[in-house]
């Protein structure tokens, strides 16, 4: 009966101990994310998205496609990012074992001469002294066997850390998921870059010849006295003023290939790439889906949300703190002052211990350690929305985009033509003298200008095309 009341006693004091500690948590106000979005894209009800296909039918190219295969493999920012997901998944083993039981074994040896002058030296002596024997010599100690602790996570806090830091391995992986869309795109947009620049190149240099032959013309005219100094002049400056763009281009071609070196992690070579299929690459075929799909697609909105519930997980694991915890120590081994005893049954020691440690004094440290959990928690809830609105007003963007640059691509190649027929007719007509070498200069300034303009706006167009790609949460599959 007595064991039974002491028994009662405990219960009772380690509830009222949860119930005094649970009513001086501070209340605080958890934020509910806000995951709404409108119901389509510009009234479209078409749920077919181009996030599904993969990179390598939505990039047909096989030059680019050896591209983004070699820096997947190895671009150093895309690899450090692997190796802090391995530090993620390091950290999930050490948060489980903190609620795992620790069992290792113990060993220690010592030796004590205690002064003759000291209460226990004193005492020891007396004792000797009264059963006539001659006092212990030898003060030395030996012990060795196994020790076991064990924090019973009554209230969860071990394993909501563990779980907080499993929701940070999965973020990990989606901001990896995202640095892939990315890498993706941005090798896609070098080359086609790229691409452009090898197109100018090669319209420079067709005006460069043109531009000769017109030189050569004029001047034959100047020897007949049909044209003065002053036209050879403004012909050869027009010459010396295209084949200085070339050396521009040129530098930005060698600077675009250094970064898409950079980027697949190799060193300078050549890389090689189909000029002639830059103006066939098409941009018609784009399914933008649903914005609910979003947030299956896009890794960053889903990285966002596993940051979140870690956040969550956090404010638990610190309010556990405001509770007792409850610990489990025990040992078992052997214990004598002279080491050949501990093989003797005799020498057998052994102890159990339960410790209850619940917070009185310092709860300052506790309450602000939950704030910021709290704290934390909000600001992860904004980030989120944050990330969901800029991820759907940027397929709004690039849909536009898309659209706009579509269209002016069309006008612009009708523009081209236009030009280039007027080139034809202002240097006719000045061949039969008829028009100024003025207005030929003109029409072939604008023409260059023009097809100039052209491949700025195809490569605009193309740009889009990738990004409302990687905007849609396409290329990480």
């Amino acid at each position: 009966m007595m064991k039974l009341s002491n028994l009662k006693k405990k219960g009772a004091f380690i509830l009222f101990s949860f119930l005094y500690f649970s009513c001086n948590i501070p209340l605080l106000v958890e934020r509910k994310e806000n995951k709404s979005l409108p119901a389509s894209y510009n009234n479209s009800t078409d749920s077919a998205t181009s996030a599904s296909v993969n990179w390598r039918q939505y990039f047909n190219d096989p030059y680019l496609i050896t591209l983004i295969d070699t820096a997947l493999i190895h671009n150093q920012e895309l690899n450090i990012v692997k190796q802090e997901i391995e530090i993620n998944k390091n950290e999930i083993r050490a948060r489980k074992g903190e609620y795992l039981p620790f069992v290792g074994l113990s060993g220690g040896m010592g030796y004590e001469k205690i002064g003759k002058f000291t209460w226990r030296g004193g005492i020891e002596e007396n004792v000797a002294a009264k059963e006539n024997a001659r006092a212990i010599s030898s003060n030395s100690d030996f012990i060795v066997g196994p020790t076991a602790s064990w924090e019973l996570d009554v209230w969860r806090k071990l394993r909501n850390a563990k779980d907080a830091a499993v929701q940070r391995y999965l973020a990990g992986m989606e901001g990896r998921n995202f640095m892939i869309t990315n890498l993706i795109a941005e090798i896609a947009d070098s080359y086609y870059e790229l691409l452009a620049l090898d197109n100018m190149l090669d319209i420079v240099q067709q005006n460069i010849s043109i531009q000769s032959n017109a030189l050569d013309l004029v001047k034959a005219q100047k020897e007949s006295a049909k044209v003065t100094a002053l036209a050879v002049n403004r012909f050869e400056a027009q010459l010396l003023q295209t084949k200085n763009l070339q050396y521009a281009i040129s530098q930005n071609i060698v600077e675009t290939e250094n970064k898409l070196h950079f980027l697949t992690g190799t060193f300078p070579a050549k890389i090689s790439r189909n000029t002639n299929s830059f103006y066939a690459v098409s941009v018609d075929s784009i399914q933008e889906g649903l914005p609910s799909q979003l947030l299956a697609n896009r890794p960053d909105i889903r990285q966002a949300e596993n940051e979140l519930a870690a956040s969550r997980l956090d404010v638990k694991s610190a309010r556990a703190n405001f509770y007792p915890s409850f610990k489990i120590t025990a040992f078992s081994g052997f214990q004598a002052y002279n080491a050949g005893f501990l093989i003797k049954p005799e020498a057998l020691v052994y102890n159990f211990a339960g410790e209850l440690l619940a917070p009185l004094i310092n709860r300052n440290a506790i309450k602000a350690v939950y704030s910021n959990a709290n704290a934390k928690q909000v600001q992860a809830a904004y980030k989120y929305e944050q990330t969901l609105l800029n991820a759907h007003l940027d397929v709004l963007n690039e849909l536009s985009r898309l659209h706009n640059f579509s269209k002016s691509y069309a006008m612009k190649s009708s523009e081209v033509s236009i030009r280039t027929e007027s080139v034809s007719i202002a240097t006719s007509l000045f061949n039969s003298a008829r028009a100024d070498y003025g207005e030929v200069l003109f029409t072939q300034g604008e023409v260059l200008d023009a097809k100039m303009e052209l491949i700025e706006t195809k490569l605009k167009q193309l740009h889009a095309k990738i990004n409302i790609y990687r905007a849609l949460g396409g290329g990480w599959r």
